[in-house]
């Protein structure tokens, strides 16, 4: 009797047991598929890879006001990315950047000489005429008229960068240094973190006890800390900034990739995989976020004047007219694959080569001549120069998934009073009723309103 009824009870039990596994996976699959949709539905890893978690640097509390990252309201994706396996990627990276050599015939030749300024401040029919490349030969103008000042062992050690190089800036003691997350555990062995800095900054780094001034070398966790002596350079430390971002190349004459990240972001997924993904699987020179909002150069010109990100509007209209009169067009599908002429140039993946590292010249030469605002420069020069530089513009989505964004985090005492007022445009021309400027017909275009 006790036979037959164990003989009874034992499918019972097996079918009991089958349940709950079949319910704990169920739950444990749609916990996984809801918490994935919910992290990320912009990235992909084809395998997990282990990552460095123990935090880089301990700040002290006193350091930075805003601790809390910006919030995204973004939580689809139009193209998603794909990340590889961690340790693959390490490798392939490292083995291009061993056994790659850049011929000297397709080595870009810089223009040297004594002049005013960094950048030579050429007028704009001078720097246009180097826009068509096809003799390579021919030497540009790309900065270092004047000396960069950093320490010679500084300089040194940014040669040794040999591979891929992560580079940000702060000038002015107006951003917290961030420390990269979501490394693989070897790759702080094996590239290159530096952040530029001014005397400014290095003093808020000093008086929080970041680093003791008697120190020949800087180092914040997984950042080398350069000082960069701007008496020589720019009055606007903005402009300043704009050197390291741009001409990373000639920064770093030893380095095949670079990445350069704003201060006000803090980057959260490994560059070897970002270098990867968005350079190497795409055969681009450059990868660059979309702008959110924009896709007309003009659009970004007007609200740099409407929220006054620049002071002197005159100027901003007098570079438009500039870009209008020597060929800017606004954005349609004719400029395919490029997908949009304004991007958002916080984050800026590079594979160095002869084009990139000439938009990179080009670009910083347009920058000098007018302001530090590259996103308005960006698809001017991008269009018109010769041969054409790859660019892999992805979306938006994605930026916000490989970056936290937050707002600038040191604040200082004393009166704004001592900033420049925005100096208003010049009053419009009229001619028989209507408004003329250069850029009429661009507008017209780019309202849709354009007729023969």
């Amino acid at each position: 009797m006790g036979k037959a009824v164990a003989s009874l009870t034992r499918p019972l039990i097996l079918q009991s047991k089958l349940l709950c596994f079949s319910l704990f996976y169920l739950f444990a699959t749609l916990f996984l598929a809801l918490y994935s949709s919910l992290s990320s539905k912009c990235l992909f890893r084809s395998s997990p890879f282990d990552p460095i978690q123990a935090p880089l640097f301990s700040y002290p509390s006193s350091y930075g006001e805003h601790k809390y990252a910006l919030p995204t309201l973004r939580s689809s994706c139009s193209s998603p990315v794909s990340f590889s396996d961690y340790t693959w990627v390490f490798k392939e990276i490292q083995d291009f950047c061993r056994n790659s050599s850049y011929k000297e015939d397709l080595t870009l030749k810089y223009l040297q000489g004594n002049f005013n300024s960094f950048g030579g401040s050429f007028s704009p029919q001078r720097r246009i005429s180097y826009f068509n490349h096809e003799n390579q030969q021919m030497e540009v103008p790309c900065g270092f008229f004047k000396n960069f000042p950093i320490s010679d062992s500084d300089r040194m050690a940014m040669e040794r960068c040999n591979g891929v190089v992560v580079v940000s800036a702060i000038f002015g003691d107006h951003d917290k240094i961030r420390q990269p997350k979501g490394l693989g555990s070897q790759t702080l062995d094996s590239l290159c973190f530096f952040m530029f800095v001014d005397d400014i900054t290095l003093k808020g780094l000093e008086k929080h006890n970041l680093i003791t001034r008697n120190s020949r070398e800087y180092k914040i966790g997984a950042w080398r800390i350069v000082k960069v002596s701007s008496e020589s350079l720019y009055d606007n430390p903005a402009m300043n900034g704009v050197i390291p971002k741009h001409l990373v190349h000639r920064l770093f004459p030893n380095s095949k990739f670079s990445i350069w990240i704003d201060a006000k972001l803090q980057l959260v997924v490994d560059p070897f995989l970002l270098i990867h993904s968005f350079i190497v699987v795409k055969n681009v020179d450059m990868a660059i976020s979309k702008h959110p909002f924009f896709v007309h150069t003009m659009e970004e010109a007007m609200a740099t004047a409407r929220w006054k990100k620049l002071w002197d509007i005159g100027a901003l209209r007098d570079q438009m007219e500039t870009y209008c009169e020597n060929g800017m067009q606004p954005w349609s599908s004719k400029k395919l694959p490029y997908t949009s002429d304004v991007p958002d140039t916080a984050l800026i993946l590079r594979k160095h080569t002869m084009t990139t590292n000439l938009y990179s010249c080009l670009l910083f030469n347009e920058l000098e001549a007018f302001n530090h605002r590259d996103q308005l420069a960006f698809a001017f020069v991008r269009d018109q120069m010769n041969p054409k530089v790859k660019i892999n513009m992805f979306e938006v989505e994605v930026f916000e998934k490989i970056v936290l964004e937050y707002r600038h985090n040191l604040k200082h005492g004393g009166s704004t009073s001592s900033l420049p007022k925005t100096k208003r445009a010049s009053p419009a021309v009229f001619i028989n009723g209507s408004y003329y400027s250069k850029c009429q017909r661009y507008l017209l275009d780019m309202w849709g309103e354009s007729h023969d």
